[in-house]
Protein backbone atom coordinates (compact mmCIF):
# COMPACT_ATOMS: atom_id res chain seq x y z
CA UNK A 1 0.00 0.00 0.00
CA UNK A 2 1.41 3.40 -0.99
CA UNK A 3 0.55 6.98 -1.93
CA UNK A 4 0.18 7.21 -5.72
CA UNK A 5 0.61 10.42 -7.71
CA UNK A 6 -0.92 10.93 -11.15
CA UNK A 7 -0.53 13.99 -13.41
CA UNK A 8 -2.84 15.70 -15.86
CA UNK A 9 -1.78 18.52 -18.21
CA UNK A 10 -4.29 21.30 -18.85
CA UNK A 11 -4.82 23.05 -22.15
CA UNK A 12 -2.86 26.11 -20.94
CA UNK A 13 0.15 23.93 -20.25
CA UNK A 14 -0.20 23.81 -16.47
CA UNK A 15 0.04 20.49 -14.70
CA UNK A 16 -2.33 19.20 -12.03
CA UNK A 17 -1.29 16.41 -9.62
CA UNK A 18 -3.75 13.98 -8.01
CA UNK A 19 -3.09 11.82 -4.96
CA UNK A 20 -4.62 8.45 -4.15
CA UNK A 21 -4.06 5.53 -1.81
CA UNK A 22 -3.12 2.54 -3.97
CA UNK A 23 -2.30 -1.10 -3.63
CA UNK A 24 -0.62 -3.45 -6.14
CA UNK A 25 -2.37 -6.76 -6.73
CA UNK A 26 -1.05 -9.67 -8.75
CA UNK A 27 -3.11 -10.62 -11.81
CA UNK A 28 -2.42 -14.30 -12.50
CA UNK A 29 -4.10 -14.13 -15.92
CA UNK A 30 -2.04 -11.21 -17.19
CA UNK A 31 1.01 -12.44 -15.33
CA UNK A 32 1.76 -9.03 -13.82
CA UNK A 33 0.69 -6.77 -10.97
CA UNK A 34 -2.06 -4.20 -11.40
CA UNK A 35 -2.72 -1.01 -9.49
CA UNK A 36 -5.86 -0.96 -7.39
CA UNK A 37 -7.03 2.44 -6.14
CA UNK A 38 -8.31 2.23 -2.57
CA UNK A 39 -9.11 5.91 -2.00
CA UNK A 40 -8.82 9.15 -3.98
CA UNK A 41 -7.60 12.20 -2.07
CA UNK A 42 -8.19 14.59 -4.98
CA UNK A 43 -6.01 17.40 -6.26
CA UNK A 44 -2.76 17.91 -4.43
CA UNK A 45 -3.19 21.70 -4.25
CA UNK A 46 -6.66 21.27 -2.69
CA UNK A 47 -5.68 18.53 -0.29
CA UNK A 48 -7.11 18.62 3.25
CA UNK A 49 -3.81 18.18 5.03
CA UNK A 50 -5.39 18.23 8.49
CA UNK A 51 -7.54 15.27 7.47
CA UNK A 52 -4.39 13.45 6.28
CA UNK A 53 -2.73 14.07 9.62
CA UNK A 54 -5.77 12.76 11.47
CA UNK A 55 -5.76 9.66 9.28
CA UNK A 56 -2.07 9.05 9.94
CA UNK A 57 -2.62 9.54 13.67
CA UNK A 58 -5.56 7.16 13.62
CA UNK A 59 -3.64 4.49 11.73
CA UNK A 60 -0.61 4.86 13.99
CA UNK A 61 -2.69 3.84 17.00
CA UNK A 62 -2.74 0.30 15.68
CA UNK A 63 1.06 0.21 15.99
CA UNK A 64 3.18 -0.18 19.12
CA UNK A 65 3.97 3.28 20.57
CA UNK A 66 7.56 3.35 19.34
CA UNK A 67 6.61 2.33 15.81
CA UNK A 68 3.77 4.86 15.81
CA UNK A 69 6.24 7.63 16.60
CA UNK A 70 8.57 6.45 13.84
CA UNK A 71 5.71 6.37 11.33
CA UNK A 72 4.65 9.94 12.12
CA UNK A 73 8.17 11.40 12.25
CA UNK A 74 9.71 13.33 9.36
CA UNK A 75 12.28 11.30 7.41
CA UNK A 76 15.12 13.64 8.38
CA UNK A 77 14.79 12.64 12.06
CA UNK A 78 16.46 9.53 13.47
CA UNK A 79 14.49 7.60 16.09
CA UNK A 80 16.43 7.01 19.34
CA UNK A 81 14.05 5.47 21.88
CA UNK A 82 10.52 5.42 23.24
CA UNK A 83 9.42 5.31 26.89
CA UNK A 84 6.00 5.19 28.62
CA UNK A 85 4.91 8.68 29.67
CA UNK A 86 1.18 8.58 30.44
CA UNK A 87 1.13 6.92 33.85
CA UNK A 88 3.90 9.07 35.33
CA UNK A 89 2.41 12.21 33.77
CA UNK A 90 -1.01 11.50 35.32
CA UNK A 91 0.46 10.77 38.76
CA UNK A 92 2.68 13.86 38.59
CA UNK A 93 -0.35 16.04 37.82
CA UNK A 94 -2.15 14.66 40.90
CA UNK A 95 1.04 15.05 42.97
CA UNK A 96 1.18 18.73 42.02
CA UNK A 97 -2.60 19.16 42.41
CA UNK A 98 -2.24 18.14 46.05
CA UNK A 99 0.68 20.52 46.42
CA UNK A 100 3.06 17.80 47.54
CA UNK A 101 5.84 19.28 45.41
CA UNK A 102 5.37 22.66 47.11
CA UNK A 103 5.19 21.04 50.56
CA UNK A 104 8.48 19.24 49.96
CA UNK A 105 10.07 22.36 48.48
CA UNK A 106 9.25 24.30 51.66
CA UNK A 107 10.61 21.49 53.81
CA UNK A 108 13.85 21.48 51.78
CA UNK A 109 14.65 25.09 52.59
CA UNK A 110 17.70 25.40 54.78
CA UNK A 111 18.66 21.74 54.42
CA UNK A 112 21.81 20.37 52.88
CA UNK A 113 19.93 18.20 50.46
CA UNK A 114 19.73 18.18 46.70
CA UNK A 115 16.58 20.01 45.51
CA UNK A 116 15.95 17.00 43.26
CA UNK A 117 14.99 15.03 46.39
CA UNK A 118 11.37 15.93 45.64
CA UNK A 119 11.66 14.34 42.18
CA UNK A 120 13.36 11.30 43.67
CA UNK A 121 10.49 10.81 46.12
CA UNK A 122 7.95 11.21 43.34
CA UNK A 123 9.82 8.68 41.20
CA UNK A 124 9.69 6.12 44.01
CA UNK A 125 5.97 6.78 44.59
CA UNK A 126 5.28 6.46 40.84
CA UNK A 127 7.30 3.26 40.77
CA UNK A 128 5.04 1.69 43.41
CA UNK A 129 1.95 2.56 41.37
CA UNK A 130 3.30 1.67 37.91
CA UNK A 131 6.02 -1.00 38.18
CA UNK A 132 6.83 -1.91 41.81
CA UNK A 133 10.46 -2.85 42.38
CA UNK A 134 13.30 -2.44 44.84
CA UNK A 135 14.90 0.98 45.22
CA UNK A 136 17.94 -0.20 43.26
CA UNK A 137 15.71 -1.30 40.41
CA UNK A 138 13.63 1.86 40.79
CA UNK A 139 16.67 4.02 40.03
CA UNK A 140 17.32 2.09 36.80
CA UNK A 141 13.61 2.18 35.93
CA UNK A 142 13.41 5.95 36.32
CA UNK A 143 16.64 6.53 34.40
CA UNK A 144 16.19 4.07 31.54
CA UNK A 145 12.64 2.75 31.15
CA UNK A 146 10.11 5.51 31.86
CA UNK A 147 9.68 9.21 31.15
CA UNK A 148 9.20 11.10 34.43
CA UNK A 149 8.52 14.84 34.13
CA UNK A 150 11.47 16.84 35.45
CA UNK A 151 13.74 13.85 36.04
CA UNK A 152 16.31 12.49 33.60
CA UNK A 153 18.54 10.44 35.88
CA UNK A 154 18.14 8.85 39.31
CA UNK A 155 20.68 7.01 41.44
CA UNK A 156 20.08 4.57 44.26
CA UNK A 157 22.01 6.86 46.63
CA UNK A 158 19.58 9.69 45.82
CA UNK A 159 16.68 7.32 46.57
CA UNK A 160 18.04 6.36 49.98
CA UNK A 161 18.86 9.96 50.95
CA UNK A 162 15.36 11.04 49.97
CA UNK A 163 13.83 8.16 51.97
CA UNK A 164 15.74 9.16 55.09
CA UNK A 165 14.62 12.75 54.67
CA UNK A 166 11.00 11.72 54.16
CA UNK A 167 11.01 10.02 57.55
CA UNK A 168 12.31 13.20 59.19
CA UNK A 169 9.34 15.21 57.92
CA UNK A 170 6.74 12.43 58.22
CA UNK A 171 4.42 14.22 60.67
CA UNK A 172 4.60 17.53 58.79
CA UNK A 173 3.96 16.10 55.34
CA UNK A 174 1.19 13.78 56.59
CA UNK A 175 -0.79 16.67 58.06
CA UNK A 176 -0.29 19.02 55.12
CA UNK A 177 -1.10 16.33 52.56
CA UNK A 178 -4.27 15.55 54.49
CA UNK A 179 -5.48 19.16 54.46
CA UNK A 180 -4.61 19.49 50.76
CA UNK A 181 -6.60 16.34 50.04
CA UNK A 182 -9.50 17.45 52.23
CA UNK A 183 -9.69 20.79 50.43
CA UNK A 184 -9.47 19.21 46.98
CA UNK A 185 -12.09 16.52 47.56
CA UNK A 186 -14.21 18.21 50.25
CA UNK A 187 -13.61 15.12 52.37
CA UNK A 188 -16.11 13.97 54.95
CA UNK A 189 -14.16 13.01 58.07
CA UNK A 190 -17.10 12.46 60.40
CA UNK A 191 -16.25 8.75 60.13
CA UNK A 192 -12.64 7.54 60.16
CA UNK A 193 -11.98 3.86 59.56
CA UNK A 194 -8.92 2.31 61.16
CA UNK A 195 -7.45 -1.16 60.91
CA UNK A 196 -4.09 -2.87 60.96
CA UNK A 197 -2.29 -5.53 59.04
CA UNK A 198 1.11 -7.16 59.31
CA UNK A 199 3.82 -7.83 56.77
CA UNK A 200 6.54 -10.40 57.28
CA UNK A 201 10.21 -10.60 56.28
CA UNK A 202 12.00 -13.56 54.76
CA UNK A 203 14.47 -13.94 57.62
CA UNK A 204 14.55 -16.29 60.57
CA UNK A 205 15.99 -13.83 63.10
CA UNK A 206 14.22 -10.91 64.74
CA UNK A 207 15.86 -7.48 65.15
CA UNK A 208 17.88 -6.78 68.32
CA UNK A 209 16.17 -4.72 71.04
CA UNK A 210 16.29 -0.90 70.93
CA UNK A 211 15.02 1.87 73.18
CA UNK A 212 12.03 2.45 70.88
CA UNK A 213 11.34 -1.27 70.42
CA UNK A 214 12.52 -3.25 73.48
CA UNK A 215 11.87 -6.54 71.65
CA UNK A 216 13.10 -5.33 68.27
CA UNK A 217 11.30 -3.67 65.35
CA UNK A 218 11.03 -6.69 63.06
CA UNK A 219 9.93 -9.25 65.59
CA UNK A 220 7.54 -12.13 66.08
CA UNK A 221 3.90 -11.42 66.83
CA UNK A 222 0.35 -12.30 65.84
CA UNK A 223 0.64 -12.68 62.06
CA UNK A 224 -2.36 -11.62 59.97
CA UNK A 225 -0.56 -13.18 57.00
CA UNK A 226 -0.56 -16.60 58.73
CA UNK A 227 3.24 -16.64 58.94
CA UNK A 228 3.99 -16.77 62.68
CA UNK A 229 7.35 -18.34 61.86
CA UNK A 230 8.73 -15.11 60.40
CA UNK A 231 9.42 -11.71 62.04
CA UNK A 232 7.07 -8.92 61.02
CA UNK A 233 6.01 -5.31 61.49
CA UNK A 234 2.49 -4.02 62.11
CA UNK A 235 1.01 -1.32 59.85
CA UNK A 236 -2.01 0.82 60.69
CA UNK A 237 -4.09 2.78 58.18
CA UNK A 238 -6.83 5.40 58.61
CA UNK A 239 -9.18 6.05 55.68
CA UNK A 240 -12.28 8.15 55.10
CA UNK A 241 -15.71 6.79 54.25
CA UNK A 242 -14.89 7.26 50.54
CA UNK A 243 -11.72 5.17 50.83
CA UNK A 244 -9.15 8.01 50.83
CA UNK A 245 -6.17 6.99 53.01
CA UNK A 246 -5.24 9.94 55.23
CA UNK A 247 -2.34 8.51 57.19
CA UNK A 248 -0.31 5.37 57.80
CA UNK A 249 1.65 4.15 60.83
CA UNK A 250 4.30 1.46 61.30
CA UNK A 251 4.79 -0.33 64.63
CA UNK A 252 7.04 -3.12 65.95
CA UNK A 253 5.80 -6.56 65.00
CA UNK A 254 4.58 -7.52 68.47
CA UNK A 255 2.46 -4.38 69.05
CA UNK A 256 -1.06 -5.29 70.14
CA UNK A 257 -4.01 -3.65 68.43
CA UNK A 258 -5.35 -2.62 71.83
CA UNK A 259 -2.34 -0.35 72.50
CA UNK A 260 -1.61 1.28 69.15
CA UNK A 261 -5.07 2.84 68.65
CA UNK A 262 -4.26 5.34 71.41
CA UNK A 263 -1.13 6.53 69.62
CA UNK A 264 -3.13 6.92 66.41
CA UNK A 265 -5.80 8.93 68.25
CA UNK A 266 -3.15 11.26 69.73
CA UNK A 267 -1.42 11.77 66.37
CA UNK A 268 -4.64 12.89 64.68
CA UNK A 269 -5.87 14.95 67.64
CA UNK A 270 -3.43 17.73 66.71
CA UNK A 271 -5.07 17.98 63.28
CA UNK A 272 -8.23 19.37 64.90
CA UNK A 273 -10.53 17.30 62.73
CA UNK A 274 -13.56 18.23 64.82
CA UNK A 275 -16.21 15.63 65.55
CA UNK A 276 -14.85 12.23 64.52
CA UNK A 277 -16.40 8.80 64.93
CA UNK A 278 -13.76 6.07 64.86
CA UNK A 279 -14.83 2.84 63.19
CA UNK A 280 -12.80 -0.20 64.25
CA UNK A 281 -13.20 -3.94 64.29
CA UNK A 282 -13.50 -6.03 67.45
CA UNK A 283 -9.72 -6.22 67.91
CA UNK A 284 -9.71 -2.65 69.27
CA UNK A 285 -12.84 -2.89 71.42
CA UNK A 286 -11.39 -2.94 74.94
CA UNK A 287 -13.06 -0.71 77.53
CA UNK A 288 -9.85 1.31 77.90
CA UNK A 289 -9.64 1.96 74.17
CA UNK A 290 -13.31 2.88 73.92
CA UNK A 291 -13.00 5.51 76.62
CA UNK A 292 -9.76 6.81 75.09
CA UNK A 293 -11.47 7.35 71.73
CA UNK A 294 -14.14 9.44 73.48
CA UNK A 295 -11.62 12.04 74.57
CA UNK A 296 -12.01 15.53 73.12
CA UNK A 297 -15.55 14.81 72.01
CA UNK A 298 -14.76 11.78 69.86
CA UNK A 299 -16.94 8.71 69.45
CA UNK A 300 -16.59 5.20 68.11
CA UNK A 301 -18.33 2.35 66.34
CA UNK A 302 -16.77 -1.02 67.07
CA UNK A 303 -17.58 -4.63 66.45
CA UNK A 304 -18.32 -6.97 69.35
CA UNK A 305 -17.60 -10.67 69.62
CA UNK A 306 -20.88 -12.57 69.45
CA UNK A 307 -19.56 -15.58 71.37
CA UNK A 308 -17.63 -13.61 74.00
CA UNK A 309 -18.15 -13.76 77.76
CA UNK A 310 -19.27 -10.12 77.79
CA UNK A 311 -22.42 -9.78 79.91
CA UNK A 312 -23.34 -6.67 77.89
CA UNK A 313 -23.13 -8.52 74.57
CA UNK A 314 -25.21 -11.38 75.91
CA UNK A 315 -27.83 -8.97 77.27
CA UNK A 316 -27.98 -7.07 73.97
CA UNK A 317 -28.51 -10.24 71.98
CA UNK A 318 -31.13 -11.50 74.41
CA UNK A 319 -33.30 -8.38 74.18
CA UNK A 320 -36.46 -8.79 72.19
CA UNK A 321 -37.34 -6.33 69.46
CA UNK A 322 -38.35 -5.96 65.88
CA UNK A 323 -35.75 -5.57 63.15
CA UNK A 324 -35.92 -2.71 60.70
CA UNK A 325 -34.76 -3.19 57.12
CA UNK A 326 -31.79 -0.99 56.15
CA UNK A 327 -31.03 -2.54 52.79
CA UNK A 328 -32.16 -5.59 50.86
CA UNK A 329 -29.83 -7.87 52.83
CA UNK A 330 -29.40 -6.02 56.13
CA UNK A 331 -31.76 -5.72 59.10
CA UNK A 332 -31.00 -3.84 62.34
CA UNK A 333 -32.46 -3.24 65.77
CA UNK A 334 -31.14 -0.99 68.54
CA UNK A 335 -30.68 -2.03 72.16
CA UNK A 336 -29.97 0.42 75.02
CA UNK A 337 -28.92 -1.34 78.20
CA UNK A 338 -28.58 1.57 80.63
CA UNK A 339 -28.77 5.33 80.95
CA UNK A 340 -26.11 7.92 81.69
CA UNK A 341 -24.01 10.31 79.66
CA UNK A 342 -21.32 7.71 78.85
CA UNK A 343 -23.69 4.93 77.95
CA UNK A 344 -23.08 2.64 74.99
CA UNK A 345 -25.70 1.79 72.42
CA UNK A 346 -25.80 -1.64 70.84
CA UNK A 347 -27.02 -2.37 67.34
CA UNK A 348 -27.84 -5.95 66.44
CA UNK A 349 -27.49 -6.55 62.70
CA UNK A 350 -28.81 -9.53 60.77
CA UNK A 351 -28.22 -10.58 57.19
CA UNK A 352 -30.85 -13.15 56.05
CA UNK A 353 -28.60 -14.44 53.26
CA UNK A 354 -25.71 -14.95 55.67
CA UNK A 355 -28.10 -16.61 58.14
CA UNK A 356 -29.00 -19.25 55.55
CA UNK A 357 -25.32 -19.72 54.75
CA UNK A 358 -24.37 -20.12 58.43
CA UNK A 359 -27.16 -22.69 58.92
CA UNK A 360 -25.99 -24.70 55.92
CA UNK A 361 -22.37 -24.69 57.12
CA UNK A 362 -23.42 -25.79 60.61
CA UNK A 363 -25.57 -28.62 59.22
CA UNK A 364 -22.61 -29.87 57.22
CA UNK A 365 -20.32 -29.73 60.26
CA UNK A 366 -22.86 -31.51 62.44
CA UNK A 367 -23.26 -34.18 59.81
CA UNK A 368 -19.54 -34.84 59.88
CA UNK A 369 -19.48 -34.86 63.67
CA UNK A 370 -22.39 -37.31 63.88
CA UNK A 371 -20.64 -39.62 61.42
CA UNK A 372 -17.44 -39.42 63.50
CA UNK A 373 -19.17 -40.47 66.76
CA UNK A 374 -21.50 -43.04 65.21
CA UNK A 375 -20.89 -46.40 66.85
CA UNK A 376 -18.64 -44.91 69.55
CA UNK A 377 -20.88 -46.30 72.32
CA UNK A 378 -19.45 -49.74 71.58
CA UNK A 379 -15.85 -48.55 72.04
CA UNK A 380 -13.85 -49.06 75.19
CA UNK A 381 -13.82 -46.03 77.54
CA UNK A 382 -10.17 -45.31 76.74
CA UNK A 383 -10.85 -45.41 72.99
CA UNK A 384 -13.85 -43.08 73.39
CA UNK A 385 -11.71 -40.68 75.42
CA UNK A 386 -9.06 -40.67 72.69
CA UNK A 387 -11.72 -40.05 70.03
CA UNK A 388 -13.18 -37.18 72.06
CA UNK A 389 -9.72 -35.58 72.39
CA UNK A 390 -9.13 -35.87 68.66
CA UNK A 391 -12.51 -34.34 67.81
CA UNK A 392 -12.10 -31.49 70.28
CA UNK A 393 -8.89 -30.45 68.53
CA UNK A 394 -11.18 -28.78 65.98
CA UNK A 395 -12.88 -25.63 67.41
CA UNK A 396 -16.24 -26.28 65.73
CA UNK A 397 -16.35 -29.85 67.01
CA UNK A 398 -15.36 -28.69 70.48
CA UNK A 399 -18.30 -26.28 70.48
CA UNK A 400 -20.90 -28.92 69.60
CA UNK A 401 -19.52 -32.11 71.20
CA UNK A 402 -20.81 -33.21 74.60
CA UNK A 403 -19.57 -36.03 76.80
CA UNK A 404 -22.25 -37.51 79.07
CA UNK A 405 -21.66 -38.58 82.67
CA UNK A 406 -21.39 -42.14 81.41
CA UNK A 407 -18.61 -41.07 79.02
CA UNK A 408 -20.73 -41.32 75.87
CA UNK A 409 -20.25 -38.88 72.97
CA UNK A 410 -23.29 -36.87 71.94
CA UNK A 411 -24.19 -33.73 69.98
CA UNK A 412 -24.81 -30.81 72.37
CA UNK A 413 -28.27 -29.77 71.16
CA UNK A 414 -28.39 -26.80 73.54
CA UNK A 415 -25.14 -25.46 72.02
CA UNK A 416 -26.55 -26.02 68.53
CA UNK A 417 -29.71 -24.07 69.40
CA UNK A 418 -27.67 -21.24 70.94
CA UNK A 419 -25.46 -21.09 67.88
CA UNK A 420 -28.49 -21.03 65.56
CA UNK A 421 -29.74 -17.88 67.31
CA UNK A 422 -26.59 -16.10 66.08
CA UNK A 423 -26.96 -17.04 62.42
CA UNK A 424 -26.31 -14.09 60.11
CA UNK A 425 -25.87 -11.67 63.01
CA UNK A 426 -23.15 -9.27 64.07
CA UNK A 427 -23.17 -6.90 67.03
CA UNK A 428 -22.02 -3.28 67.03
CA UNK A 429 -21.33 -0.92 69.92
CA UNK A 430 -21.29 2.87 69.61
CA UNK A 431 -20.96 5.83 71.94
CA UNK A 432 -22.47 8.34 69.51
CA UNK A 433 -25.96 9.37 70.65
CA UNK A 434 -26.88 11.05 67.36
CA UNK A 435 -26.32 8.30 64.80
CA UNK A 436 -29.32 6.19 63.89
CA UNK A 437 -29.08 2.41 64.05
CA UNK A 438 -29.08 2.32 60.25
CA UNK A 439 -26.17 4.82 60.10
CA UNK A 440 -24.21 2.77 62.62
CA UNK A 441 -24.69 -0.43 60.60
CA UNK A 442 -23.90 1.08 57.20
CA UNK A 443 -20.96 3.00 58.67
CA UNK A 444 -19.46 -0.19 60.05
CA UNK A 445 -19.91 -2.00 56.73
CA UNK A 446 -17.79 0.72 55.13
CA UNK A 447 -14.86 -0.64 57.15
CA UNK A 448 -14.40 -2.78 54.07
CA UNK A 449 -12.71 0.28 52.53
CA UNK A 450 -9.71 -0.40 54.76
CA UNK A 451 -9.67 -4.03 53.67
CA UNK A 452 -9.70 -2.87 50.05
CA UNK A 453 -6.78 -0.56 50.79
CA UNK A 454 -4.78 -3.41 52.34
CA UNK A 455 -5.53 -5.59 49.33
CA UNK A 456 -4.30 -2.91 46.93
CA UNK A 457 -1.24 -2.16 49.06
CA UNK A 458 -0.19 -5.81 49.06
CA UNK A 459 -1.02 -6.60 45.42
CA UNK A 460 -1.11 -3.58 43.10
CA UNK A 461 1.55 -1.60 45.00
CA UNK A 462 3.45 -4.69 46.22
CA UNK A 463 4.05 -3.54 49.78
CA UNK A 464 5.74 -6.91 50.26
CA UNK A 465 8.43 -8.10 49.78
CA UNK A 466 10.20 -5.32 51.67
CA UNK A 467 13.81 -5.10 50.53
CA UNK A 468 14.99 -3.11 53.57
CA UNK A 469 16.46 -4.15 56.88
CA UNK A 470 16.82 -0.86 58.79
CA UNK A 471 13.81 0.39 60.74
CA UNK A 472 14.05 3.87 59.17
CA UNK A 473 14.01 2.49 55.62
CA UNK A 474 11.10 0.16 56.39
CA UNK A 475 9.08 3.09 57.75
CA UNK A 476 9.93 5.18 54.69
CA UNK A 477 8.95 2.36 52.36
CA UNK A 478 5.51 2.17 54.00
CA UNK A 479 5.12 5.95 53.66
CA UNK A 480 5.91 5.74 49.93
CA UNK A 481 3.28 3.02 49.53
CA UNK A 482 0.76 5.22 51.35
CA UNK A 483 1.45 8.18 49.05
CA UNK A 484 1.10 5.91 46.01
CA UNK A 485 -2.21 4.56 47.34
CA UNK A 486 -3.43 8.13 47.90
CA UNK A 487 -2.73 9.10 44.27
CA UNK A 488 -4.31 5.87 43.03
CA UNK A 489 -7.48 6.48 45.06
CA UNK A 490 -7.75 10.05 43.76
CA UNK A 491 -7.53 8.78 40.18
CA UNK A 492 -10.09 6.03 40.79
CA UNK A 493 -12.49 8.40 42.56
CA UNK A 494 -12.42 10.95 39.75
CA UNK A 495 -12.71 8.49 36.86
CA UNK A 496 -14.88 5.77 38.39
CA UNK A 497 -12.49 3.15 37.00
CA UNK A 498 -9.93 0.82 38.56
CA UNK A 499 -6.27 1.74 38.68
CA UNK A 500 -5.41 -1.41 36.74
CA UNK A 501 -7.46 -0.18 33.77
CA UNK A 502 -6.21 3.40 34.07
CA UNK A 503 -2.59 2.30 34.25
CA UNK A 504 -2.92 -0.03 31.26
CA UNK A 505 -4.45 2.72 29.13
CA UNK A 506 -2.12 5.56 30.16
CA UNK A 507 1.00 3.43 29.67
CA UNK A 508 0.19 3.39 25.95
CA UNK A 509 1.06 7.10 25.86
CA UNK A 510 4.77 7.18 25.03
CA UNK A 511 7.47 9.79 24.68
CA UNK A 512 9.88 9.27 21.80
CA UNK A 513 13.30 10.83 21.31
CA UNK A 514 14.52 11.80 17.86
CA UNK A 515 17.80 13.21 16.63
CA UNK A 516 18.28 15.51 13.66
CA UNK A 517 20.62 18.13 12.26
CA UNK A 518 19.08 20.78 14.54
CA UNK A 519 19.51 18.74 17.72
CA UNK A 520 17.28 16.41 19.68
CA UNK A 521 13.50 16.54 20.07
CA UNK A 522 11.12 14.56 22.32
CA UNK A 523 7.63 13.98 20.96
CA UNK A 524 4.69 12.12 22.48
CA UNK A 525 2.28 9.80 20.72
CA UNK A 526 -1.25 10.88 19.81
CA UNK A 527 -3.81 10.70 22.59
CA UNK A 528 -6.41 7.98 22.27
CA UNK A 529 -10.03 8.89 22.99
CA UNK A 530 -9.84 6.90 26.24
CA UNK A 531 -6.68 8.71 27.36
CA UNK A 532 -8.26 12.07 26.60
CA UNK A 533 -11.35 11.09 28.61
CA UNK A 534 -9.22 10.09 31.61
CA UNK A 535 -7.36 13.40 31.59
CA UNK A 536 -10.62 15.34 31.30
CA UNK A 537 -12.12 13.45 34.24
CA UNK A 538 -9.07 14.33 36.33
CA UNK A 539 -9.05 17.92 35.03
CA UNK A 540 -5.48 17.41 33.83
CA UNK A 541 -4.22 19.24 30.76
CA UNK A 542 -2.94 17.21 27.83
CA UNK A 543 0.84 16.86 27.80
CA UNK A 544 2.53 19.08 25.23
CA UNK A 545 3.08 17.51 21.83
CA UNK A 546 6.80 18.32 21.89
CA UNK A 547 8.20 17.99 25.36
CA UNK A 548 11.83 18.95 24.91
CA UNK A 549 14.03 20.36 22.19
CA UNK A 550 17.79 20.31 22.73
CA UNK A 551 20.52 21.96 20.69
CA UNK A 552 23.14 19.65 19.17
CA UNK A 553 25.69 20.50 21.89
CA UNK A 554 23.18 19.88 24.70
CA UNK A 555 21.97 16.69 23.10
CA UNK A 556 25.54 15.40 22.80
CA UNK A 557 26.24 16.25 26.45
CA UNK A 558 23.03 14.50 27.57
CA UNK A 559 23.88 11.40 25.55
CA UNK A 560 27.38 11.35 27.03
Amino acid sequence: MYLRTTRRRNGDGTEVRYLSLAHNEWDPVAGRSKVRILFNFGREDELDRDAIRRLIGSLSRALPPGEALIAAAPPELRFLESRPLGGAYLLDALWRRLGIDAILARALRGRRLDPSAERALFAMVANRALAPASKLSCAAWASERVAIPGLDQLTDDACYRAMDWLLEIEAEIAEQVYWSTATLLDLEVDLLFFDTTSTYFETDAADPPTDAAPKGFRTFGHSKDHRPDLPQVVIGLAVTRTGIPIRVWTFPGNTADQALIREVKDDLLAWKLGRVVWVTDRGFASAQNRRYLQRAGGHYISGEKLRSDSAEAKAALARQGRYGVVAGNLEVKEVVLDGGTMRDRFVVCRNPDEAARDAAIRDRLLGGLEAAIAGSDALAPAARSTLACDLRATPTNRRFLRVTRAGLLRIDRAAVAADARLDGKFLLRTSDPTLSAADVATGYKQLLEVERSWRDMKTTLELRPVYHRKETRIRSHVLLCWLALLLVRLAETATGDTWRNLRAEMDKLHLGRFSGFAGEVAQRTELTSRQAAILRALEVAEPPRYVRVAAPEAATATAG
